[in-house]
């Protein structure tokens, strides 16, 4: 039976995030793991920001999508992370009403958006390994800019339109959120009124949306992975290498969007593993990925450090 709204009680106007763990000696562990790790994916992605834009033989789409792509990933562990840390660490682990509103809202901005920019990243390598000869044609400036426009116009859009169906529920009951951060489907489950509706827009809206993504993208690296078996085995093998990094990225990411969003109104004990690793692990796994993959990033890295190293000597 659907939940019916309660007369007479105080709205919330705060909640409370259970974490990962109620041990205090559990968390001051958790603690001094993930702290390094919030730190490293920072200064990681950063770095390549600072790479890519400093060496002019990276100013290419693929380089500018994965300039996106880190930032987009400094911004979405930022939502969650910090906050986590800060409850490890903290008796009261409650967030306001609104704050809540807005941990969502960005979470989904940035995970949406990074979503559509694997898929624009998964057309950028077909164009390039299956139509070299016109890939500065078709991937010109213009284009690039146009299509990372769509990508965050995409993601804002997803974001509006859960965050709004989530704001408009009545919230005056439970207050516990079973979970490390504010997501919509552990939210809606504290409404007081019928969310069977919002449930189901939930999972047409980002689990069937995330599973048709991920076939899609893995669609097209089997198309390229298909076109490469007549290229030379140089070519091939740094086409190969490429390719391999973005569908490592894409299923990680994806994976966790699939499992928590195909089902909101089911919660599994692995829910908030798989969330850490979403939310702390994946983007700082982004940039070790395309950089010990990816020759032209490893020597735009020496160079960049060997500048360093000989500005200071001086």
């Amino acid at each position: 039976m659907g939940k019916q709204v309660t007369p007479n009680l105080t709205m919330v106007s705060e909640f409370i995030l259970l974490g990962l763990s109620s041990h205090p000696e559990t968390q001051l562990t958790l603690f001094v793991i993930f702290l390094p790790i919030y730190l490293l994916t920072i200064a990681g992605n950063i770095l390549i920001m600072v790479t890519i834009l400093h060496d002019r033989r990276l100013h290419t789409p693929m380089y500018f999508f994965l300039t996106n792509l880190s930032f987009i990933d400094v911004c979405h562990s930022s939502v969650t992370v910090p906050k986590m840390l800060a409850d490890f660490l903290s008796t009261e682990k409650t967030i306001s009403f609104g704050g809540c509103l807005a941990q969502m809202f960005f979470l989904h901005l940035f995970a949406c958006t990074e979503i559509f920019l694997l898929t624009v990243m998964a057309y950028d390598r077909y164009v390039a390994i299956c139509k070299p000869m016109q890939y500065l044609t078709i991937m010109n400036h213009k284009v690039c800019l146009l299509l990372a426009g769509a990508v965050w116009l995409g993601g804002a859009i997803h974001s509006f339109s859960l965050t709004g169906m989530t704001i408009n529920l009545p919230y005056c009951g439970s207050r516990e959120i079973d979970n490390f951060f504010c997501d919509v489907p552990p939210v809606v489950k504290l409404a007081c009124t019928d969310t069977y509706v919002i449930e189901v827009l939930i999972v047409s809206n980002s689990g069937f949306f995330s599973m048709v993504c991920f076939v899609v993208l893995v669609g097209s690296y089997g198309v390229i992975l298909v076109s490469l078996r007549n290229r030379i085995s140089t070519g091939r093998r740094k086409a190969l290498s490429t390719c391999a990094a973005h569908l490592t990225v894409v299923t990680l990411f994806l994976g966790h969007c699939i499992f928590i969003y195909s089902r909101p109104s089911t919660s599994f004990s692995e829910d908030k593993v798989v969330s850490v690793f979403f939310t702390a692990i994946t983007p700082l796994l982004n940039p070790i990925i395309y950089t010990l993959r990816n020759e032209d990033m490893k020597r735009a890295l020496c160079k960049l450090v060997g500048r360093k190293v000989h500005e200071e000597e001086k």
